[in-house]
């Protein structure tokens, strides 16, 4: 198929960026196509499936509708079955297909911009929704040797902690923090004056938020002397992650970021 129906879903969706990544990538593997913003709350499932192999013919999947997502797959990757989230469907011989890409996109993105080897480091991540799950199996697999989770869902919370013994539910880090990511929707944020506890300025912190590209949060640890990203490597690299399941080849995220810059 060199023609494709693309979309990404979720909700709010107007200040997506995907549908640009879905066009740059389309370029580079040769393909036409086209690519829209579709609105889609929690409770609208069905209307989701409905338009898989109809409508669009692969889809991009971000909030509330990751866990959906992967309710309404016939068949998933291991990846999603783990953290329970996927962010890419994708329609395949009259079958839908989900995978999640986002811990995948993290890693990379993180490696490209610092070189950051977190084997045996140190991490707290903060929030506990799909973004969240997928960075913290990736972590796990990638050979973190802990991760303090923050999040306000106390079941998916635990959930988290009893999947895997590295993972734990602590307020008080007695240790130096090596890599801090905030997965907190920003309207949901509550404003605070100082960073945690353990993060020092070798800290690196990784804000998923990208509208603003600069958020309080980024500003407080970037004045402590910490290393600084918002959410928009991440966001090119796991759509090339994405766009290799669904294409094969060998496009990269450092491609892909030129798209949004």
């Amino acid at each position: 198929m060199s023609e494709w129906r693309l979309a990404v879903v979720g909700s709010p969706i107007e200040h997506s960026l995907s549908p640009q990544l879905h066009r740059a990538g389309l370029e580079a593997y040769g393909f036409t196509g086209s690519s829209e913003k579709v609105e889609i709350g929690e409770g609208e499932g069905e209307r989701l499936k409905s338009l898989l192999g109809t409508t669009y013919d692969a889809v991009s999947v971000t909030m509330p509708l990751k866990g959906v997502a992967l309710r309404l797959a016939d068949r998933a990757e291991a990846t999603a079955l783990e953290c329970e989230s996927a962010n890419s469907l994708f329609v395949k011989d009259g079958d839908i297909r989900a995978h999640s890409t986002d811990g995948e996109g993290f890693l990379d993105a993180v490696r490209a911009q610092w070189g950051l080897n977190v084997d045996g480091a140190h991490v707290v991540v903060l929030g506990a929704g799909g973004a969240a799950s997928a960075i913290v199996s990736a972590l796990v697999h990638a050979g973190v040797a802990s991760i303090a989770l923050h999040g306000r869902s106390e079941e998916r919370v635990n959930r988290l902690v009893a999947r895997y013994p590295n993972v734990v539910d602590h307020m008080v880090i007695y240790r130096p923090v090596e890599l801090i990511v905030n997965t907190i929707p920003v309207p949901s944020r509550v404003s605070s004056a100082a960073v945690m506890q353990g993060v020092t300025h070798d800290t690196f912190a990784v804000d998923l938020a990208y509208q603003p590209l600069e958020t309080e949060w980024m500003s407080q640890h970037r004045s402590l002397g910490c290393g600084v990203m918002n959410g928009l490597p991440m966001l090119a690299h796991q759509a090339a992650a994405q766009m290799r399941w669904w294409w094969g080849g060998d496009l990269s995220g450092t491609d892909l970021l030129g798209a949004l810059t």
